[in-house]
This record gives C-alpha cells, sequence and structure tokens, in this order.
C-alpha cells in the first residue's frame, strides 16, 4: 500500500523511460535498462515515475514521448538509435518535439575518427551521427556513436553496457532532489491483516510511504513492507514505530525483510 496523495516536504524530481525495439515485445532480447537506469536515477535525486515499451513504430514512440515527457521532469529512452532502418527513435523524437533532424557535426566528426580503421564512415554509420535539431551530445567510450540529449530529454542506447556509459558521462549533470531512501520489514503475515496497522503508521509519519509486498513461501504467506522516505531521521523513525506495532499485535518482524 502506499498513498498517491503523500505529500512530499519538497519537490519530487520525476522521469519516464521509454523503452523501444520489436526485439524486447517479442521476448529475443530481455530489457536490462529499465533496472540500471531506475537505479541510477536515485542516486541523482530523481525517480523513474513510468515506463514504457514501445514497439519501432514512429507514432507509436512520438506518442508515448509526448505522454511521458508532458508528465514528467525527463524523458529517457533507450533502443533505437543505432545504423539500421529500423533505428527511428531520432525521427520519432524529432516528430514529437516539432523540430527537424539534422546532422550533428561533432557526432560526425567523431564517426569519421571511430570508422577511420574499420571501413569509413558509410550510409548506414552516419544514421548515428542524426540528432533532432538543437540537440547536444552524450559522450560514448564503447562504441562511438553518442547519446543525444535536447533539453530533457534523453536519448540513449539500447545495449545495457552503452547504456551504462552513456548514464556515467550524464552523473551530476541533471537538477534532481534528494535521494529516496529506503528500509525494508519482513513479516510472516497475511498484508490483510495488518492493513490497518500500516495504514496508520504511514499516516503518523508525513514524511515517508510504505508498501507493501506479499509472498508465498515455504509453504506459508507473508510480507515485506518496503519504507521511503528522503529523510533518514524520519524513515528511522517510521522504521522503529512499524517494528513495534508488529511486536505488540503478535508479529516478528524481521528487519532487512525476508
Amino acid at each position: 500500500m502506499t498513498s498517491p496523495e503523500k505529500i512530499w516536504p519538497e519537490k519530487i524530481w520525476t522521469a519516464g523511460l521509454v523503452v523501444i525495439g520489436d526485439e524486447i515485445l517479442s521476448g529475443r532480447t530481455h530489457d536490462k535498462n529499465i533496472a540500471q537506469v531506475a537505479s541510477w536515477l536515485q542516486v541523482q535525486g530523481i525517480r523513474l515515475a513510468e515506463v514504457r515499451v514501445v514497439p519501432d513504430v514512429e507514432d507509436r514512440i512520438v506518442e508515448a514521448v509526448n505522454a511521458l515527457r508532458a508528465a514528467n521532469d525527463y524523458l529517457f529512452t533507450t533502443g533505437g538509435i543505432g545504423p539500421t532502418h529500423d533505428d527511428i527513435t531520432v525521427d520519432a523524437v524529432a516528430k514529437a518535439l516539432g523540430v527537424p533532424v539534422t546532422i550533428h557535426p561533432d557526432a560526425r566528426a567523431l564517426l569519421e575518427r571511430y570508422y577511420a580503421d574499420k571501413g569509413g564512415l558509410n550510409e548506414g554509420r552516419l544514421r548515428m551521427a542524426r540528432v533532432p535539431e538543437g540537440a547536444d551530445l552524450i559522450p560514448n567510450r564503447m562504441s562511438g556513436a553518442p547519446g543525444i540529449r535536447r533539453g530533457n530529454v534523453i536519448l540513449m542506447a539500447g545495449v545495457p553496457h552503452i547504456t551504462a556509459g552513456m548514464l556515467d558521462a550524464l552523473t551530476g549533470k541533471l537538477e534532481g532532489g534528494a535521494p529516496l531512501l529506503s528500509s525494508t520489514i519482513g513479516c510472516w503475515v497475511a498484508e490483510s491483516e495488518v492493513a490497518a496497522t500500516l495504514r496508520e503508521v504511514e499516516t503518523a509519519h508525513a514524511n515517508c510511504q510504505i508498501g507493501s509486498y506479499p509472498f508465498f513461501r515455504e509453504g506459508r504467506v507473508g510480507a515485506n513492507f518496503v519504507i521511503r522516505s528522503t529523510s533518514q531521521t524520519d524513515l528511522a523513525g517510521c522504521e522503529s514505530d512499524l517494528i513495534g506495532r508488529l511486536i505488540a499485535s503478535g508479529n516478528e518482524p524481521v528487519t532487512g525483510g525476508i
């Protein structure tokens, strides 16, 4: 359980993520970028608020980009910025932003250097120098082809280790709030039996949220309760309160979760 109306004591910066690629939707490729983007954003003080996985269809990408960038402070995309005909993310994002696609001179120079001993720059490779007009580049130490940033819209590769490098290049360069802290309390109890307790504890600690995640293991039901806050002091107080109330109701809490 979480309280959607919870008011945090400071602005919460959020990001949306559009994962692009038929190969993700077909199951041929297992996405690894959602977790690493979410973890990286947490360190920057930004919450990943929504993820959409869309096919290599321009109108679908445009729709997702416009929806998530309107609802969040940042919009990230992964996938679809390579050299092949179905790499259409740049075109779709440019359409969403209402700007033309151009060849970025610095991107072209980077690719010319990178491919100088690999057969040179051909038509397909030159596609990776295309950007929405007015965009800046995100360095890519792995394969030469840069990521793209236009304001708060950030386009990254779909290959996880290349995405990781682009995130490294962005570290400390995005405005964000305080990182979200968390702690987990586990308990062998049906969450329905402690729902009122969770609600009371969350209400008593205005700067905290509590999420309840039930499970069935070893023939028993249980749940992990994840407390989140931007304040370590508030987090500790909420954790102590929840532990005390669970014990008082005859349940044995497990710090760190089960």
